[in-house]
């Protein structure tokens, strides 16, 4: 029995882990104006971010087409898959998990089975990489449905942004007081909450913000997995070395990517971590 996982753009899961597990990404279309991008293929991070900081307005992204998602069930059935299983963005903030679904009615639902990841960017890569595991053991595609969907439930994200330029584009925030937030260093809190990416709070300076979300990430008591997001950010390497001194695990550490770090702007830095299952 082979189970393959596929996965969105979203995801955020470095090209060199989903290599080494066979995980197949579609990828979502990143728009600036009328010109159109595919994600992770046309722009690198850098390349990202330039282009956001050069445009007055914020990036659109959009989900892919059902034929996308059925060219890659199609292409792993090809290698030998007896099932895939996919492990979509969250519902709550895009329409790829319903062309996930679209493309999965051209099958034997026992062939390919869909999982909200209720999350997006490296909450979801790590609920793909889970998945992706509990596969490489030889689970049936009915448990590793199973595994994704309790990873899911225990997996959470924080995020700490740099700047309220993007959330200033994007109409969340007016100049007066972005103006006013900017003055006072204001350095806003998000928090993945259900599926959504919700206002989790907000510090004084970056260093409070940082320590911030690690100190809620250690709230939740015993963590099993950690990663480390981030949108271009040259303290990174400190921030991972407290997260490992913290939690005793090394963190997987990856680019935020186009769907969140359209909104949260260069700079941002989050946590993403799966909580310890109750005993």
């Amino acid at each position: 029995m082979s189970i393959r996982i596929v996965t969105d753009s979203a995801c955020d899961l470095p090209q060199s882990v989903a290599d080494t597990y066979g995980i197949g990404i579609v990828p979502l279309t990143i728009r600036f104006g009328e010109t159109e991008f595919v994600d992770r293929l046309d722009l690198t991070p850098k390349e990202f971010w330039a282009k956001s900081a050069a445009s007055s307005t914020l990036p659109e992204t959009a989900a892919p087409a059902p034929g996308q998602f059925e060219a890659m069930y199609r292409r792993m059935f090809d290698e030998g898959a007896t099932g895939v299983l996919v492990v979509s963005l969250s519902s709550a903030l895009s329409a790829t998990m319903q062309s996930a679904e679209l493309a999965a009615q051209g099958f034997d639902s026992s062939m390919v089975k869909v999982i909200d990841s209720r999350s997006v960017t490296l909450g979801q890569g790590m609920v793909v990489l889970g998945a992706a595991e509990a596969a490489a053991a030889g689970r049936s595609l009915a448990e590793v449905a199973a595994v994704a969907d309790d990873l899911a439930s225990r997996t959470k994200v924080w995020g700490a942004l740099d700047t309220l330029d993007n959330l200033k584009k994007g109409g969340r925030i007016g100049n007066a007081r972005a103006l006013l937030a900017s003055v006072l260093s204001i350095k806003p809190i998000i928090e993945v909450r259900d599926g959504k990416v919700e206002e989790g709070g907000k510090q004084r300076t970056r260093s409070k913000a940082l320590g911030f979300i690690l100190d809620k990430m250690l709230s939740y008591g015993s963590i099993e997995a950690v990663a480390i997001l981030h949108a271009d950010c040259s303290d990174v390497g400190p921030f991972v070395d407290k997260v490992r001194a913290a939690t005793g695990i090394e963190p997987l550490v990856g680019d935020l990517g186009a769907v969140v770090g359209s909104h949260a702007g260069v700079g941002t830095l989050g946590l993403a971590f799966r909580v310890a299952s109750a005993r």
